[in-house]
């Protein structure tokens, strides 16, 4: 049985409602949200194994279905691997404009119970919801109110752990995946926690689980058994004083509302080595493409942008440049992008990945701002803001710069895996 098979369990079996008192903290987690999100669309794949993902030689999954899981199938696998683990699986490129768009509209909900949601993806999130008791009910109550407004406006299921801390509120929703609803009661905390292996606690790595197994710790009781100071002792004071007051179930953090996103960016890990600038370039406007409708569909503009350039040899380096003013705008990125790129010295040399990523990032606004590189007075702006309205409307690749159509049109595949996706995103 792998780590990951190891820290789920069948949810929660019916029975009376578990005493919420003092449980104010709420984890609520999409089910296989890249995956759900591509069945609204794609309703005949329902109860087949999904994999989203980038195909190909260098392709990795994103997101898999569960019914791809139960073959061993999972998030960052290579997808050769998960293909073989799974042929019938059925490979969908990434879309990520309708992740966040649904993931828009799914923390709307959440807002509307509390304004204290601490965003940990874009299908994840903590909620405190303290304030909300006497207007919604108890915690549990406010918990299925979620659960059912997600189902009925997004047509997608989440799961939702509610506890007295964040961390025993994350392993209850984990654990009651997928499509559940579980709460642990303020006085049963060690009662859940220290059946659990030793893999479920934060912070625990494979190298860590190692030396743990070593000492004959399996369980998180085990853990919970052993004195602070033989744990200090055998893991360093940090790790050994944080596994011991997890394995407690101590947790002193709050939920702190609004973490927004440092940086959005985009990559492509090509199927062969490519040394043609050319091809370079293009990829470098579609990526530009790709984050410059993430940051619109954000709301969010960035002043600095970076390109990622990884060579055959798997050596990686960075350059990177900060703009007068921030921006949203994809010709903007695609310049500054092919201008690091020529910079770096490596035109000619053969490229293993691509990336574009923008950072720095804060709220767009419409105040007066000086026009951007090669802007009139209208055209690029308006332009874009019209492809997100198609996109919307029609998908993705609807409408896109002509380079990139001539590129699919003549049916040249460049040696690319196409779409593989942006490279943090993805859990579920």
């Amino acid at each position: 049985m792998s780590r990951k098979q190891q820290l789920h369990r069948p949810g929660p079996q019916p029975g009376p409602p578990a005493d919420d008192t003092g449980c104010s903290i709420l984890h609520v987690d999409m089910d296989a949200f890249f995956v759900s999100v591509e069945l609204l669309d794609r309703p005949e794949l329902r109860g087949r194994p999904v994999v989203v993902g980038g195909a190909g030689g260098r392709g990795v999954v994103s997101a898999a279905s569960y019914e791809a899981r139960a073959y061993g199938v999972h998030s960052a696998m290579p997808m050769t691997r998960a293909q073989r683990l799974c042929p019938r699986a059925v490979v969908l490129p990434p879309r990520h404009e309708n992740y966040a768009r649904v993931s828009a509209a799914v923390f709307e909900i959440f807002r509307s119970v509390t304004p204290l949601v601490e965003p940990l993806s874009l299908d994840e999130a903590f909620l405190d919801v303290a304030g909300a008791l006497r207007r919604l009910g108890r915690p549990a109550e406010i918990a299925a109110m979620i659960r059912a407004q997600v189902r009925e406006q997004q047509g997608i299921t989440c799961s939702v752990g509610v506890a007295s801390t964040k961390f025993v509120a994350k392993m209850a929703s984990t654990l009651c995946k997928p499509d559940g609803l579980q709460v642990v009661p303020a006085d049963g905390v060690e009662e859940f926690l220290h059946p659990l292996p030793v893999a479920s606690l934060w912070g625990v790595g494979e190298r860590t689980e190692e030396t743990l197994t070593r000492l004959g710790l399996r369980t998180v009781g085990q853990i919970a058994g052993v004195p602070l100071a033989t744990l200090q002792r055998e893991l360093g004071n940090a790790l050994g004083s944080h596994l011991h007051a997890l394995s407690w179930g101590r947790d002193p953090r709050r939920v702190t509302p609004h973490s927004p996103d440092k940086s959005i960016g985009a990559e492509e890990t090509f199927e062969s080595d490519i040394d043609d600038p050319e091809i370079i370039r293009r990829e470098l406007l579609r990526l530009s493409e790709k984050v410059g409708a993430r940051l619109r569909a954000s709301g969010n503009s960035g002043r600095t942008v970076s390109v990622k350039l990884r060579m055959a040899n798997f050596k990686t380096i960075t350059r990177a440049r900060t703009l007068p003013e921030a921006t949203d705008l994809a010709r903007v990125i695609y310049v500054t992008a092919c201008e690091l790129y020529a910079a770096s010295g490596l035109d000619r040399v053969r490229l293993r990945l691509v990336g574009v990523r923008v950072e720095n990032l804060g709220p767009s606004g419409e105040a007066p701002r000086q026009l951007a590189i090669d802007e009139p007075e209208s055209g690029w702006r308006e332009a874009e803001r019209a492809m997100d309205q198609v996109a919307h409307r029609f998908g993705s690749g609807a409408v896109r710069p002509a380079a990139l159509v001539r590129r699919a049109e003549s049916g040249r595949s460049d040696g690319m895996v196409r779409d593989s996706g942006d490279d943090g995103d993805g859990r579920g």
